[in-house]
């Protein structure tokens, strides 16, 4: 049955047109995702599907008592995370009494207090109270603009399991590629006022995409190479990834047979090497404390030449600190302990996520144009082998023509974002700290960067929540899982959103078994607030906590076992490289004790069972 129709809309703002007689519609099982170049009018078309907005001309029809969700990128809330996430039947309690609402109270507002104003929440808390409001009630229809915005990896991995699992009608606006192609099976690209559809997830769109271009003209060559070169990635990444989206496996096959590795590992290191020497970064016993929390505790760790790390974590636990840290940047108010050791060929490059560092203004006190801030440190830069002129660059991130011209300060955040990028990039570093670089870019400008990492020499260090890029752009993922430690992570992404549900999952069991848990814990997830009251666990919900504990050891014991074994086989290979063998030792040194820890948890929990 179809829920919302639009026929013949079109949206315009001043002299942009936005959407150009469009025509489509929404059924009551479609999973949709929306995506388009900023601005393109993607936030236009779901607002018409919401009833925020009309058309300038055409017409929308909607079945008779709709029930629609609709989230926009913004919020504007007031009163306590409780009357906002469950309205009037949060005085009462009634919500305690619907399944829903217990549920998304569990893990999404885990570590809220339903009495905090959110006025005084963070960004990603406010965003989670605001997803809440929408989802603990019954919808026919879910509207929701970058859904993901502010939130970490543990939340957005709930998310979309949630999404994945709920009846309703979707529509989701997001430059996060992982999410959309996990939730979604079809796609919608907006683009020159036209609406696209595509079937399938995110990894079926970049095929249909890669198939149009395979037959355009000579000057679209750059722009197929971009989506094939992702292919090849979707195809060599998880399984999960390239068997959800049901596209056409034989056309897949055949459109990226050809294709290399998305990064030429081997050439990358053998150049990083030769730029940086032996040394890179080294923390050597390093204790971090800022306050009185205790962010790194006793920490040794070893960068190397040509090493792509991938930072995942927990708000708060010190993962913008460690960048800091290792870009000689502590700051004010942190103390270091311990010894950090920087090669002497060192050139640290550090994306901060703070914008205020472009000047808007020349030393003359005139308005600083796009090009020439890109141009006062460089003229021309080295990618790999490819050189790159400044105005080439920045067409590459979309700095076309006269808009390299524009004033800084007239800049939006997402532009103004790729210029940071771009004056990075240029000034040639050899280590690139990056905190949270996705923020503010769509789907398009994430490849073009990517594109421009693939061939980029150096050791690379990500922050980021975007679980697609940090998978695309690193080899290895640790983790701050707030004990003090950096933990090396064999599985990925996926082993540690395994353990932040583990770790969940025992803080609810502690607080349940506890004779009276703190008025301002979590709900749901081993308590429910009512006014203070706290409800125990039960003996039931705790063993089932237990028994999904155990299948995610064993999982990460089976990676774990699968990395000892290639590692292994990597020194057999490397006998006669003294320094490629203590690099290797290191690493599975620490895999061991991984995987022994991993072990001894196993016991410990299947004992508990037992008991």
């Amino acid at each position: 049955m179809n829920l919302i129709s639009l026929e013949r809309a079109a949206k315009a703002y001043g002299p942009r047109v936005l959407l150009d007689g469009v025509s489509l519609g929404v059924s009551e099982a479609d999973r949709i995702g929306i995506v388009g170049r900023n601005g393109a009018g993607k936030s236009t078309l779901l607002r018409l599907l919401g009833g925020a907005a009309e058309p300038d001309t055409g017409r929308i029809a909607r079945k008779s008592g709709l029930r629609v969700g609709y989230l926009p990128q913004s919020d504007d809330m007031s009163g306590t995370a409780g009357q906002v996430a469950f309205g009037d039947r949060y005085s009462g309690g009634a919500w305690e009494r619907e399944p829903l609402a217990r549920s998304v109270a569990a893990d999404l507002l885990f570590g809220i207090s339903l009495e905090s104003d959110v006025r005084q929440l963070s960004g990603g808390e406010r965003r989670r109270v605001a997803l809440a409001g929408l989802l603990t009630a019954e919808r026919d229809i879910l509207l929701l603009d970058e859904p993901t915005n502010h939130l970490d990896i543990e939340a957005i991995d709930w998310l979309a399991s949630h999404l994945r699992d709920r009846g309703c009608a979707l529509a989701l606006v997001s430059h996060d590629r992982w999410l959309l192609d996990i939730v979604c099976d079809q796609m919608w690209e907006v683009a020159g006022g036209q609406v696209y559809q595509t079937e399938g997830g995110y990894s079926a769109y970049v095929l249909a995409q890669a198939e149009r271009q395979a037959v355009a003209e000579a000057d679209q060559q750059r722009r197929k190479n971009l989506a094939r070169k992702e292919l090849a990635w979707l195809r060599r990444g998880p399984a999960a990834r390239g068997t959800k989206p049901k596209f056409r496996v034989q056309a897949a096959s055949a459109l990226i047979a050809a294709e290399p590795p998305a990064r030429d590992g081997v050439e990358l290191a053998r150049m990083a090497t030769a730029r940086l020497g032996k040394t890179v970064l080294e923390l050597q016993d390093v204790t971090l404390t800022a306050g009185d929390r205790v962010l790194l505790d006793d920490v040794t760790w070893r960068l190397g030449p040509g090493d792509r790390v991938g930072i995942a974590g927990v708000n708060g636990a010190g993962k913008t600190s460690l960048l800091r840290l290792l870009a000689d940047e502590a700051g004010e108010g942190v103390k270091v302990d311990g010894h950090v050791v920087r090669g002497k060929t060192v050139r640290v490059g550090h994306l901060s996520q703070d914008l205020a560092e472009l000047e808007p203004a020349s030393p003359q006190g005139q308005t600083k144009r796009v090009r020439e801030s890109v141009e006062e440190i460089r003229l021309r830069i080295q990618i790999g082998k490819r050189e790159l002129s400044a105005g080439q660059l920045l067409e590459r991130l979309g700095f076309h023509g006269d808009r390299q011209w524009t004033p800084v300060g007239d800049l939006s955040g997402g532009e103004r974002r790729r210029l940071q990028m771009l004056r990075l990039l240029i000034n040639e570093p050899n280590v690139l700290l990056l905190d949270e670089p996705t923020n503010d870019l769509d789907i398009e400008m994430l490849t073009e960067f990517e594109d421009l990492l693939d061939g980029w020499p150096g050791t690379l260090v990500v922050v980021s929540h975007d679980r697609y890029f940090l998978e695309r752009v690193t080899d290895h993922v640790a983790a701050l899982l707030g004990d003090g430690r950096i933990a090396f992570l064999p599985g990925g992404v996926d082993d540690y959103v395994d353990r932040a549900r583990a770790r969940r999952a025992a803080a609810a069991s502690s607080r349940g078994s506890a004779p009276g848990s703190a008025p301002g814990s979590a709900p749901g997830s081993g308590t429910a607030q009512t006014g203070g009251a706290a409800r125990p666990v039960s003996a039931a919900a705790a063993e089932r906590a237990a028994r999904k504990e155990l299948q995610r050891l064993e999982r990460q014991i089976g990676k774990a076992s699968q990395l000892e074994a290639s590692l292994s086989a990597e020194l057999a290979a490397n006998a006669t490289d003294y320094e490629k063998l203590t690099e290797l030792g290191a690493q599975l040194r620490v895999l061991q004790a991984e995987k022994a820890g991993l072990e001894e948890r196993w016991l410990q929990v299947a004992s508990s069972l037992e008991a």
